[in-house]
Parts: structure tokens; C-alpha cells; sequence
């Protein structure tokens, strides 16, 4: 059976994945997409994911998976002796909430409009309003995932396939210079720790002793 191919972005959302193959010490090809050049518009790629998105994990026998919540319950459910899947419904079920608010509000509503804000608007006139719009909704998805995880290391309470998802989102907070909910901070500075965070960073092309000066420095306690 073939090798899986993994293809990402540096420092995207793939990043979450990455974490999780590295993690679950799976053997795999990495392919980059340079989506500022549009590589994920090029034929050969779209006959790979037609959505033209990243990450996008070819397995072994040749299926495509995308969409990082298919791709991360793909991992944990196929690899359980890893314990990165809750067997407990409920929190299965938290789970799947959590990671649906991360990658479709926080990151699709939120950090698109930070990131991507022309995609929202074409008048530049308007683009100031569509990213404090923007920062908003990354604010109020921070202040909710730092109710989920309460006390907790992680969100469900061991590391779970969750974590790497919403590390990416603190990353590119850090990233931006925001402030994050002290539970959060706490979270993001946890998984700064991880060595095979450390490595997966590394590798992408940053410096884990750089990161966290403002997003974990100066983080806040919830209103």
C-alpha cells in the first residue's frame, strides 16, 4: 500500500494536522501548496481536492480526505491505542462542538476576515470595518473555548485530537498580537511545551522560543 501524502501550508490551518501525524508517528510525504502562488488552483491539485483547500491527506489507499475536523476524527478514530479520541459520548460530542466552532467560526468567520479580508469585501473602503468585525468574533470564540476548558489542561481533558486545532488558532493570535484568555494562554503555552510541537514548528520554518510574548505574556482573565 502507498505511503500517505499530506498536503499543506506552512503555518496554516494544516499545521493542526501536521501535529497530529507527528504525534501519532505516522510516515507520510509532505507536499507544500504555496497558496499565494495558487498552487491549489492548479489542475493537479484540484484533481486531488476539487475544493481547492488545504490540508488535504491522501491515504493509504489512495482516498483523499479534507476538512481538518474529517481529517483530525479520521486520525483519532483509526489509531484509538493513542487514546486522541474520547470514548465517552458526551464528550465525544463536546468535542465535535468544539471542533466545529474553532474551525467554522473562530477560523472561517473570524481569522478569514483578518486574513482574507478582500474574499469579504472587494471595496477597500470597508475592509477596516470587516476585520474589527473580524477580530470580534476571534475575541468571543476565545472567551467561549476558555469556558470549555475551565481549569483543564486540555479540551477534553486529556490531549485530544481538539488541541492541535485550537493551537493553530493561538498561534496565529500570537501571531497577530492578540492578547488570549488567561485558560487559553495557558492552553497555547502547554502546547508550546510538546515536544513534537516544538519539532512540527520547527520544521514549518519558526522558532517556538519566539513565540508567545504577547498572546501568553500578556493574557487576560475573561469579563
Amino acid at each position: 500500500m502507498a505511503m500517505m501524502k499530506f498536503y499543506m501550508t506552512p503555518g496554516s490551518c494544516s499545521t493542526g494536522i501536521h501535529i497530529l501525524l507527528e504525534e501519532l508517528e505516522q510516515v507520510f510525504e509532505a507536499h507544500v501548496v504555496n497558496l499565494p502562488a495558487g498552487d491549489h488552483f492548479r489542475p493537479e491539485y484540484v484533481a486531488i481536492n476539487a475544493k481547492s483547500t488545504i490540508p488535504t491527506l491522501v491515504r493509504r489507499d489512495g482516498t483523499a480526505l479534507t476538512e481538518v475536523p474529517a481529517i483530525a476524527y479520521w486520525l483519532g478514530r483509526t489509531h484509538p491505542r493513542a487514546g486522541l479520541w474520547p470514548q465517552d459520548v458526551e464528550v465525544e460530542t463536546r468535542l465535535l462542538e468544539a471542533m466545529a466552532y474553532m474551525t467554522a467560526t473562530i477560523h472561517g468567520q473570524g481569522f478569514a476576515r483578518l486574513f482574507a479580508t478582500s474574499t469579504f469585501t472587494r471595496n477597500a473602503a470597508d475592509h477596516p470595518a470587516v476585520k474589527a468585525l473580524g477580530e470580534e468574533i476571534v475575541r468571543k470564540g476565545f472567551g467561549v473555548l476558555a469556558q470549555a476548558l475551565g481549569e483543564g489542561p486540555y479540551l477534553a481533558g486529556g490531549f485530544s485530537v481538539a488541541d492541535p486545532i485550537l493551537f493553530y488558532l493561538e498561534f496565529w493570535a500570537d501571531k497577530l498580537g492578540l492578547a488570549l484568555p488567561s485558560a487559553v494562554a495557558a492552553h497555547y503555552a502547554r502546547m508550546l511545551d510538546r515536544p513534537v510541537v516544538r519539532r512540527v514548528l520547527a520544521e514549518e520554518g519558526y522558532a517556538p522560543s519566539k513565540l508567545g510574548q504577547v498572546a501568553i505574556a500578556d493574557a487576560v482573565e475573561p469579563a
